[in-house]
């Protein structure tokens, strides 16, 4: 097995195929069919054709909190807050930008109206997040005075548009700080079609974090400390899997959330938890067939998720197309369908 290095995963991007938008419709963005080389150039629409009566595709269904929240110091310092974890009794936990940390026990006056009190840092003493009580319940405060956590590369205040196309169109639990982005293609005339076509669905819940957007640090990349995200595999999806697998179907994972938390559950048995997983090449997948997935940052641990999957050369080959054809990039960019290379 071939010992691969953070450079590896790098690739050269044109900054004008980032989207910062999203497509007029959902289902009109681009589809690379990545399963065979050369690819074909599709539609998004037309995903129900490529898969077969009987494959079963698993959504991730947690939905994006307003989690950008402004605030300042009692000496008048402006700060914004992200709000990674929801915690009993008001508390959250928070990724904190400031010129300057305040010490513990600080009240900070927050856009809205209410505050929120710095109780320490988190997970420890010296932990990278910080956990603060809020006056309110958070959830509430979050929908009535948030702002679209949009992702690092999109460079345009949130909207209401952003509001609306920053969700999936089946999005449940509340929890994420990013989208699954994979899933922003679905429509409901795309789920009419994929029921129209036999093919099966299901969804599970993977609250994304923050750390999806953390870059490596290191060209070993077994040293990079992954991020942890909390998810849940529920029965009628754990039931689900199993009797496609028994009646020869196909397991379709829609993004890089659902491949991980499928796999985390696969090889740990645990259906609800937290997960840490990496998924680098030589990494054995024991659930995921077929990926429906985004194109995803150079050097970024999803780039070294997509070529465990797919096999590192198909993937370069793929992002070289990609680029040539000039798709559009990140989370309101296009998509891909890969199928899980021969081990």
């Amino acid at each position: 097995m071939r010992a691969f290095s953070l450079g590896d995963f790098d690739f050269a991007l044109p900054p004008d195929l980032i989207a910062q938008h999203p497509a007029a419709e959902r289902s009109a963005s681009r589809l690379l069919d990545g399963r065979h080389l050369p690819p074909a150039d599709r539609v998004f629409r037309e995903l129900p054709a490529l898969l077969s009566p009987g494959d079963l595709l698993v959504f991730n269904d947690t939905r994006v909190l307003n989690a950008r929240l402004y605030g300042e110091k009692p000496s008048g310092g402006k700060l914004e807050l992200l709000v990674e974890r929801v915690l009993p009794d008001r508390e959250v936990v928070a990724h904190m930008k400031v010129s300057k940390k305040p010490p513990v026990g600080t009240v900070l006056s927050m856009q809205g109206g209410y505050t929120a009190k710095l109780l320490g840092r988190w997970p420890h003493d010296d932990g990278p997040l910080f956990r603060f009580a809020f006056s309110d319940d958070p959830y509430v405060l979050m929908e009535r005075h948030g702002h679209v956590p949009l992702p690092p590369y999109i460079e345009h205040a949130d909207t209401p548009q952003d509001a609306e196309r920053y969700q999936t169109v089946f999005a449940r639990a509340p929890g994420a700080i990013a989208a699954p982005t994979a899933a922003l293609h679905f429509d409901p005339q795309v789920l009419a079609s994929l029921d129209a076509c036999g093919i099966r669905r299901a969804s599970l819940t993977l609250h994304v974090g923050a750390g999806t957007f953390q870059p490596v640090k290191t060209e070993n990349i077994a040293d990079h400390q992954m991020h942890s995200e909390w998810y849940e595999v529920p029965p009628a999806t754990q039931e689900a899997v199993a009797r496609t697998r028994q009646q020869g179907g196909r397991i379709v994972a829609v993004g890089t959330t659902t491949v991980r938390t499928l796999e985390s559950w696969a090889a740990t048995g645990q259906t609800t938890g937290d997960t840490d997983i990496f998924i680098t090449p030589g990494f054995r997948f024991r659930v995921v067939d077929l990926m429906v997935t985004n194109f995803h940052l150079p050097r970024s641990t999803l780039m070294m998720l997509v070529s465990a999957f797919a096999g590192h050369d198909r993937i370069k080959a793929l992002y070289r197309h990609a680029v040539e054809q000039r798709y559009r990039f990140f989370s309101y960019g296009d998509a891909m369908l890969l199928e899980r290379a021969p081990t």
